[in-house]
This record gives C-alpha cells, structure tokens and sequence, in this order.
C-alpha cells in the first residue's frame, strides 16, 4: 500500500496554488507545508484529505519524464469537478471526462497536464 507519493514543480508557489484550486473539489487540502531551511533543498507541501497529507510537491526542476498521479474519487461528478477547476487553475486538456472502456468497462476518467507537463487523473470506477 502507498503512503504518499509526490512530484517537483518548477515555480513552487504558482504550483502549489495550481494544486490547491484543482484538487479542492475532490476534498483535498493543503496541509503541510516544510520551508526549504528545514528539508535542505526546497519549499515542500502536502495535499490530502484530512488530516494527512499524501501527496506532495517539491519546488526544484520538475521531474523527467512527468509524472503521472491518479487521484481515486467516489462519484463521476467529482471527476468532473477536479477536471473543471484543474483546467480553470490553468491546467491543459489532457483526455475531457468520460469513460474509458479499454480499461474496464466502468472507468471514469479525466486527464489534465499541470504546468509542468505532469500527467494528474481523477478516476472513478463506478460509471454510474
């Protein structure tokens, strides 16, 4: 089982503020936050649904190649919801939400690219 998982980001505040507007709808929040003084290499924060953080982004040059972070999600509309403020947060259209029937015939699905070129999913796997 995963504990937490993370990305870097170039520009750590504009991510951070990208992150927070585009993964609200799905309930989670900026939690943490580690100053580059105390991690010894850059400004750091953890997204998650409260009270722990389980993802998080680190200010320094962005991962090659992206990475690809799939956030699981309890409804289709809140798939909807992350695609809709992901993208009004500045994210590019990486897939529009809808069901993918290649990887089971109830996959619900939406792909936005983060400023970094970062491949964020939310899925739910009940397409009803």
């Amino acid at each position: 089982m995963i504990d937490y998982t993370g990305l870097t980001v170039r520009d750590f505040r504009s991510r951070k503020a990208f992150y927070r507007r585009a993964l609200a709808p799905i309930g989670y929040e900026s939690i943490m936050e580690l100053p580059a003084a105390l991690t010894g290499h850059g400004d750091v924060a953890g997204f998650g649904a409260p009270p722990k953080p389980d993802f998080w982004i680190a200010g320094s040059e962005p991962n090659v190649p992206p990475v690809h972070v799939v956030f699981r999600v309890a409804s289709c509309a809140l798939v909807d919801a992350f695609y809709k403020a992901a993208m009004a947060a500045g994210g590019r259209d990486h897939g529009a939400p809808g069901v993918r029937p290649h990887y089971h015939a109830n996959y619900y699905g939406a792909f936005v690219l983060d400023p970094d070129g970062h491949n964020i999913e939310a899925v739910c796997h009940d397409a009803t």
